[in-house]
């Protein structure tokens, strides 16, 4: 089977934190990386849960964006309140 590089970029801090995790299981990053690659290959998926944090949802960018926009220019009206205790 032919070798091919692929190259991408990633926090320095998060490579440094996966190059030391997969050290202790004694494994490279490119054996790590290849791992999930076959894993994705073979199942047609990503081998674990991915969600959204919706704060980041395309309706609520729009909104919070309005909001920014509204304080400004000055016609944002903002109400004071109370503290909620837990």
């Amino acid at each position: 089977m032919a070798q091919t590089m692929v190259n991408f970029r990633m926090d320095a801090d998060l490579k440094k934190s996966m190059e030391e995790t997969c050290k202790e299981m004694g494994l490279s990053m490119t054996a790590a990386f290849t791992m999930f690659a076959t894993k994705v290959s073979r199942e047609k998926r990503i081998p674990f849960e991915i969600s959204a944090d919706p704060f980041y949802s395309e309706s609520n960018m729009n909104y919070l964006r309005s909001v920014v926009a509204d304080i400004q220019s000055g016609e944002a009206k903002l109400v004071e309140h109370d503290l909620i205790e837990d």
